[in-house]
């Protein structure tokens, strides 16, 4: 640590920090626009200028840029003296020269860096008299509008979209007073992580497009925290709603996970959440082509007549759905008829998992670790399509090096132009095995693609040279066993292995062979080695924890008459099994009951429908990848905008039921009760109990603001419904309010903030002022609990599987291949989502389509599972002949086509 003066008064900071940093850390206001927390220091803006003296009796001293400048003991500064603050003062006004100055048509007023920073330097009149210079702006898709003319040219975008991000069709071009920063001519920026452009830019120069149909400034939203739903990762998020529809989604700080990046899925992938012909009223089936809606005393009064006819009823989970949500079902239906909803495959894939993280010694790292692995071996997973976010801090991690290397140069790891030069030459090392090519094989050191099989047996033979007790893999050809000596003499030099999978290949050999090869390393004693798990909704983990059997299974009980009736709570059947046998199932639907927030075919199909509300109208808690228990809170109460609507949270709605068939007075009154009682019954639950806030969790007798203070026109909230304005809804199950009235202050007892904001900061940049260090811990800490780190671990047992010989397929095999839009369930509802989502096509091989004769445009026919399926194909170099990759999990895709056999591949001739 190092003593500096500031102003005068002394402070202690570290020597590791550059003075901007320090100085924003120790909440003091230093204006700034080209450095950025995860972007280091340029030097390119010299906003951040301040007064430094050689000794306390020097009076002239000199102006220094901050963000260049590194602590050092002794240090003397000022940021308050007449010439630092005339000279940032000078500065803005030339970076402003050619803006346009149109902050009232501008959307990101009120939520903009440059007009904080304008306001923090005191300009506030324009000399400059002379015609300026325009630029024309263009179309980067249907995420983000572009509009060059309010640049400054900090350089941020360049530096995080290229240099971070490693997004290769956005530049910056032309030289002096004339440089614009696009792409070379129109176009849909490519990066799966693009969207963080719209808070890396500290002006409106990138824009939500997707906010911009329904605009409306920060302060008149309604904010929660959240948890994004589409993957395992469970970034953070904070949710902004206004007239009862979701504008806007933002990321929310979070050391351990999301930090300040979020995908382009989850930022944009909300509208499913908007659907004006979501489910509202409870539906008996039709009857002569007329609805029949029931009440809630009615619904809840046929529910209870619906088990009292039906004695044994199956309850189908849901992996997409909370633990609150899933733990009242199996109440309702008891644990012997509670199904977790999962294929077989992917049961057998998360059990697996489950108890390695429960009850192995191997270290489960967050997502913000796993950019500290100097080597990376990922098997089976194709990250950027199925967790993008896992992929962007591997990328991370593979340029992690180039601070070894500077730190032992004496380059400290803020400067971010001297890091630049050294990752062009010295990378960290990254192994993917796969079934075919990924948008991640760019940074990698080699490849291997083949089909699982031989996945798991070069796996094997990795582990085997880790650990020459297991077996020897003598199938393999000699090049590459010599690979995997190579691999493995690679990662015994490391410091830090991190081993990926997860459950998306639905191969439980995969996820055993990535667990010796884990063992192996650890029992060397001689680095670290760290596990990853990817599952394929974000509660799999939670629901594993309840239980339950598989999908195939309820079915059969019910084909066997071991059960009489089923209810589907959140969970569409044509996603897992095929159109046949769903169409089949549904022909007699008096005894299904369905329960969800999107009119899904299960949904309409079923004999009776409950609608429910989606995350972003509740609360609850899932588990992501790592076994961390999360909270995600209310946005908004939909039957405040309209009384007429009968929704609530699928937990309510199974509770009463359960409470009128049992004849007792309702137990869970809020969310905490529901907690409570899963708790006592799940003892890995407890945590989440003693760790999460309860709703009568208060900060000077206050609730939490949901919204911000400046919030106006509360009055026009409901008045196209009644001019008269109504009483906020009361939330009875968390800590928020839903209003202005409240607590929003950085709090150290305060982990979930709703909405980033503290006075002169009403940008994203306003977490600084909600960090104990800039870009570091948070003033109240992380968070979420984990689960599985205390428990008692048992002793790293090896797997034993014989090997598979290669053998030449008679028939093709499905396998799948996975996009980021597209391949997750809700967004496909979401109107945005599906202009991006893909045409699907054949995956084959480049072999098998110059056996076939086959061409790039030709159409292919086939059958598999009763259905006729005709695509389009697309060639790879690198899959194995006799595989056939198709969209598992998009629309009329299920999940059961996973390695079933196609006889016959045949062109389609039009």
């Amino acid at each position: 640590m190092a003593r500096i003066y500031v102003d005068g008064k002394a402070y202690c900071m570290s020597e590791s920090d550059n003075l901007l940093q320090a100085c924003l850390s120790f909440g003091l206001n230093i204006p700034y626009f080209c450095w950025h927390p995860i972007l280091g220091s340029l030097g390119a803006c010299r906003q951040c200028a301040v007064t430094q003296y050689n000794s306390p009796s020097d009076n002239q001293g000199r102006l220094i840029m901050s963000c260049m400048t590194p602590v050092v003991d002794g240090t003397i500064i000022s940021i308050n003296d007449d010439t630092s603050k005339q000279f940032r003062r000078s500065i803005i006004e030339l970076l402003l020269t050619n803006h346009p100055h149109d902050c009232p048509v501008c959307e990101e007023g009120g939520n903009c860096h440059l007009q904080d920073m304008t306001v923090m330097t005191g300009h506030n009149f324009r000399n400059y008299r002379f015609s300026k210079r325009t630029h024309k702006n263009q179309y980067l898709g249907s995420f983000i509008k572009h509009e060059m003319n309010r640049c400054i040219g900090c350089y941020r975008c360049v530096r995080y979209y290229k240099d971070y991000a490693d997004g290769t069709d956005l530049d910056v071009y032309g030289s002096n007073n004339n440089i614009y920063f696009g792409r070379i001519e129109d176009g849909v920026l490519e990066n799966e992580h693009s969207g963080n452009l719209i808070e890396i830019c500290p002006t409106g120069v990138f824009t939500d497009k997707t906010h911009s149909k329904k605009y409306n400034r920060k302060w008149d939203m309604q904010y929660a925290p959240g948890i994004c739903q589409n993957c395992s990762v469970g970034c953070n998020i904070s949710i902004g709603e206004r007239y009862g529809e979701i504008r806007r989604i933002e990321n929310r700080y979070h050391e351990n996970i999301n930090h300040y990046l979020i995908c382009d899925l989850g930022r944009f992938g909300y509208s499913h959440t908007n659907l004006r012909n979501r489910p509202k009223q409870p539906v008996l089936s039709m009857i002569k082509n007329n609805l029949n809606i029931l009440s809630f005393n009615q619904s809840i009064e046929f529910g209870m007549n619906f088990f009292q006819r039906y004695k044994n009823v199956i309850g189908v989970g849901s992996v997409r759905s909370s633990i609150e949500n899933n733990f009242a079902l199996q109440e309702l239906v008891g644990k012997e008829n509670f199904s977790n909803g999962m294929s077989d495959k992917e049961e057998s894939c998360v059990k697996l998992i489950l108890n390695t993280l429960k009850n192995n010694q191997i270290y489960i790292p967050s997502l913000k670790e796993i950019e500290s692995y100097d080597t990376i071996l990922v098997l089976g997973e194709d990250l950027t399509q199925t967790s993008p976010r896992i992929a962007l801090a591997v990328r991370q991690a593979m340029k992690n090096k180039a601070k070894d290397l500077a730190k032992s140069y004496g380059i400290p790891q803020w400067n971010a132009s001297a890091l630049s030069q050294i990752a062009e030459n010295h990378k960290n090392s990254l192994y993917i095995i796969n079934t075919h090519e990924t948008k991640l094989d760019d940074i990698a050191d080699w490849c291997y693609f083949s089909s699982i099989d031989q996945q798991v047996n070069f796996a094997s033979a990795i582990a085997h040279e880790l650990d020459k007790n297991l077996p020897h893999i003598s199938c393999l050809d000699s090049n590459l066993i010599e690979k995997a000596s190579v691999i493995a003499k690679k990662i015994m030099f490391s410091k830090k292995v991190l081993i990926i999978s997860g459950s998306h290949s639905f191969s439980e050999s995969i996820i055993k062979a990535s667990i010796n090869i884990a063992i192996s390393i650890n029992r060397k004693n001689i680095n670290h080695v760290g596990l990853t798990f990817l599952t394929s909704s974000s509660n799999t983990l939670g629901l594993a924890l309840i239980g339950g059997f598989s999908i195939e299974t309820a079915l059969k009980k019910l084909k066997q008459k071991e059960a009489d009736a089923i209810i589907f709570m959140e969970y569409d059947l044509y996603r897992y099994i095929s159109k046949y046998d769903c169409d089949s199932f549904f022909k007699e639907n008096n005894n299904i009951i369905a329960i969800d927030h999107q009119y899904t075919k299960t949904y309409k199909n079923s004999g009776f429908s409950l609608p429910s509300l989606n995350f972003t109208e509740s609360s609850g808690t899932i588990v992501n990848f790592e076994g961390r228990a999360q909270r995600f809170f209310q946005v908004y109460d939909p039957m405040f905008y309209d009384k007429k609507n009968c929704l609530y949270v699928s937990w309510k709605w199974l509770h009463f039921i359960k409470s009128k068939i049992d004849k007792k007075e309702i137990s869970w009154l809020n969310l905490d009760d529901v907690i409570s009682e899963y708790s006592n019954k799940y003892p890995i639950f407890r945590k989440i109990k003693t760790v999460g806030p309860s709703s009568s969790f208060r900060i000077n007798g206050q609730k939490i603001a949901r919204s911000p203070h400046r919030s106006s026109g509360r009055t026009a909230l409901r008045a196209n419904i009644n001019v008269h304005e109504p009483s906020q809804p009361k939330d009875i199950d968390t800590m928020f309010s839903f209003s202005m009235e409240g607590y929003n202050q950085p709090n150290e007892s305060i982990s979930h903030i709703p909405f980033a904001w503290f006075p002169g900061w009403n940008s994203p940049q306003a977490w600084n002022k909600f960090q104990k260090e800039i870009g570091r811990k948070l003033i109240s800490g992380d968070s979420g609990i984990h689960l599985f780190k205390d428990n008692k671990k048992v002793l790293d047992i090896y797997f034993n599987f014989p090997p598979k010989n290669f053998i030449k397929e008679k028939y093709w095999y499905i396998i799948p291949y996975y996009h980021i839009f597209g391949n997750e369930e809700l967004t496909q509802y979401s109107s945005i989502i599906k202009k991006n989502i893909p045409l699907e096509y054949v995956l084959i091989s480049e072999i098998d389509g110059l056996e076939l004769g086959f061409k790039k445009n030709s159409i292919v026919e086939f059958n598999c599972l009763n259905q006729d399926f005709r695509l389009t194909i697309r060639l790879s170099k690198y899959l194995t002949q006799k595989q056939i990759g198709l969209p598992i999990g998009r629309k009329g895709f299920p999940i059961s086509l996973i390695g079933e056999k196609i006889k016959c591949l045949r062109e389609f001739i039009r």
